[in-house]
C-alpha cells in the first residue's frame, strides 16, 4: 500500500502532505478508496509512532523548502490508538448529535502516554452547525496491549460534562474480545451490538464493586452533612446507627446491602461478601481515585441528589442510581408507578436540529414506515418515519424551524 500511495503521488505530480485510503478484504487484497490532498484526522497516530510532526513538514514543503528525511530515516515505535471523541449520543443509532455548553471539561492529560488533540475549553458551545468533535484522544505504548490500556485509563479519567458523548461505546470497544484480538471489519458495530450499544454489561464483580462505591459514597455523604463547618458545635454522633443496611437500585437491580465504618475504610458487604473501599476519596473531585479491595478504580461523580440519587460514571457507562435505607425502600414500594405515555402516535426528533423538510400536512394519511420529515444537525440529514400508520393530526413545526431533543415533530390520530 505504500508503495503504491508513493506511485500515484510521483504520477500526479503532488508534493504535499496527502492521505490515500484503501479497503483491504479477509484475503488481504487491498483496493484503491481514495485520496485526501491533505492530513486525515488520524495524523497523530503517525506522528506518535515516527516521531515525525507532519504539519512542521507539511508548512516546509508549501514554503518551498526540501525535506530533511529520508524513507530510511523513518522507524516505526510501538503502538498508537486514537479515540474520536464526539458530543454523540451511543445509545441513540450508535451516535446521533448531542448540543450544549461543556459545562465541566477536564482532559487527562496528567496520564503519561497520552494526548489531545482538541479545540475546546470549559465553556465552549457545541452547536448543531459544525462538526460535534470534541477531541482526537491519542494514546501509545511500546505494544498495543499498552496503547489499549492507556486509552482505558485515559477514557475513565476525562471529564465531560453538559453534553452527552461517545466515551461510554469507545471503551466498551476497548475492552471487547473481538477487538483485543484483531478480529475487526467495517461490519463491526452491528456485528458485536446486533441491537444497539446498551452500556457497559458488567460482570459479577463489577457489580459488587460499584454496589460498594455508591454505598461507601452514600455513607461518606450522610457523615459530611452531620458536620458544622467552622463551628464549635459537637456533632450528633451518637445517633448514627454502627452498620447502615441499603437498597442500591440501578438499571434493573435491586441489590441489599450494609455499610460500616472501619479504621479509615468502608466495609460494604454484598452477596455475602465483604468489601473494602479506602475512605480517601473525596466526593468534590470530578474524578474519584478508589481504592476497592487493593485495586484502584478510576470513577467520576456525576451527580449527588438529596432523596439518595446518584449519578456515577464507572467502566465508562454513566449509571443512574439510588441509595436509600432499607426503611425508605419500604415505604418507596408503596408508591404506585407512573404509567408509561403511549408515543406511539408522535414522531420526536431525536436530537437537536433543523427542520429540512416536511412530507405530510394535517389530514394526510400515513403508512407505518412512511417518512414524515427530515432533521439536519452537523452535516447529517435523518430522515424520520412514523411509527405507525393512521391520519396526520397536528404538525408542529414547519421548514426552517430549529428544534431541541425530544420536541414533539408529528402527532397522528
Amino acid at each position: 500500500m505504500g508503495k503504491q500511495a508513493v506511485a500515484l503521488a510521483k504520477r500526479i505530480g503532488y508534493s504535499s502532505a496527502g492521505t490515500v485510503e484503501f479497503l483491504v478484504d479477509s484475503q488481504r487484497n487491498f483496493y484503491f478508496l481514495e485520496m485526501n490532498t491533505r492530513l486525515q484526522v488520524e495524523h497523530p497516530i503517525t506522528e506518535c509512532i515516527t516521531g515525525v510532526d507532519l504539519v512542521h513538514q507539511m508548512i516546509r514543503v508549501a514554503k518551498g523548502h526540501p525535506l530533511r528525511i529520508q524513507q530510511s530515516d523513518i522507524t516505526i515505535r510501538g503502538w498508537a490508538i486514537e479515540s474520536r471523541v464526539y458530543a454523540e449520543d451511543p445509545f441513540k443509532n450508535f451516535g446521533l448529535p448531542s448540543i450544549g455548553r461543556l459545562s465541566k471539561y477536564q482532559e487527562p492529560l496528567h496520564l503519561p502516554k497520552v494526548r489531545c488533540d482538541s479545540g475546546v475549553e470549559e465553556g465552549s458551545n457545541i452547536s448543531i452547525y459544525y462538526d460535534p468533535m470534541i477531541c482526537k484522544l491519542v494514546c501509545y505504548g511500546s505494544s498495543r496491549e499498552e496503547a489499549i490500556e492507556n486509552s482505558i485509563k485515559a477514557l475513565d479519567a476525562y471529564v465531560i460534562r453538559g453534553v452527552t458523548h461517545n466515551i461510554p461505546l469507545l471503551r466498551d470497544i476497548l475492552t471487547e474480545a473481538r477487538f483485543v484480538s484483531g478480529d475487526i471489519s467495517t461490519n463491526y458495530l452491528p456485528e458485536v451490538y446486533p441491537d444497539g450499544f446498551k452500556g457497559k454489561q458488567l460482570t459479577s464483580q463489577e457489580q459488587i464493586n460499584l454496589t460498594a462505591m455508591l454505598a461507601s459514597v452514600h455513607l461518606k455523604n450522610t457523615l459530611r452533612s452531620r458536620n458544622f463547618v467552622n463551628q464549635s458545635r459537637v456533632k450528633g454522633s451518637s445517633k448514627l446507627p454502627t452498620v447502615c443496611n441499603l437498597i442500591i437500585k440501578y438499571g434493573d437491580k435491586e441489590v441489599p446491602c450494609s455499610v460500616k465504618v472501619d479504621d479509615g475504610n468502608f466495609k460494604v458487604t454484598v452477596n455475602g461478601a465483604t468489601v473494602t473501599v479506602n475512605d480517601q476519596f473525596d466526593l468534590a473531585s470530578p474524578l474519584i481515585e478508589a481504592n476497592i479491595n487493593g485495586t484502584w478504580e478510576t470513577v467520576q461523580l456525576i451527580k449527588l441528589g438529596p432523596a439518595g440519587e446518584i449519578r456515577i460514571r464507572y467502566r465508562g457507562t454513566a449509571f443512574q442510581c439510588q441509595v436509600v435505607s432499607q426503611e425508605v425502600h419500604r415505604y418507596f414500594s408503596l408508591i404506585p408507578e407512573k404509567p408509561k405515555v403511549d408515543q406511539s402516535k408522535q414522531v420526536l426528533s431525536p436530537m437537536p436540529g433543523l427542520v429540512k423538510s416536511i412530507a405530510c400536512g394535517p389530514g394526510d394519511m400515513v403508512a407505518e414506515g412512511q417518512e414524515v420529515c427530515v432533521i439536519e444537525a452537523m452535516k447529517m440529514q435523518n430522515s424520520l418515519s412514523a411509527a405507525t400508520s393512521g391520519k396526520v393530526v397536528a404538525v408542529h413545526v414547519k421548514e426552517g424551524d430549529t428544534v431541541e431533543e425530544e420536541q414533539i415533530l408529528v402527532e397522528l390520530e
